[in-house]
């Protein structure tokens, strides 16, 4: 399983340690990884999501999963993730049409 959000697409980032004596070793800086299941209104089921605790905070901030998966950019997106945008716009545009 790759290191990276599966909603906000971060991942590792690599640099270096630095020592008093300014000696460099490469060293990598993980993402704040947590599995979640979070509830999608507009399908009406839960999903269980690898997300950064980052992530976490900008899903509760936007008003849930769904309205953070409409504004987000597909590019970013895991491929599951991609699936779920497509569904709950499908099903916002089936809503809102009726």
């Amino acid at each position: 399983m790759a290191r990276s959000c599966e909603l906000t697409g971060k991942a590792v980032l690599t640099g270096n340690n630095v020592s008093h004596a300014n000696n460099k070793t490469r060293r990598r800086f993980l993402p704040n990884l947590v599995n979640v299941t979070l509830m999608s209104e507009t399908l009406g089921q839960k999903v269980r999501l690898r997300i950064s605790a980052n992530a976490l905070r900008t899903v509760e901030h936007r008003g849930g999963l769904d309205a953070f998966l409409l504004k987000a950019d597909a590019a970013e997106l895991s491929q599951r993730a991609r699936l779920l945008k497509k569904q709950v716009a499908k099903k916002t545009a089936e809503e809102a049409a009726a």
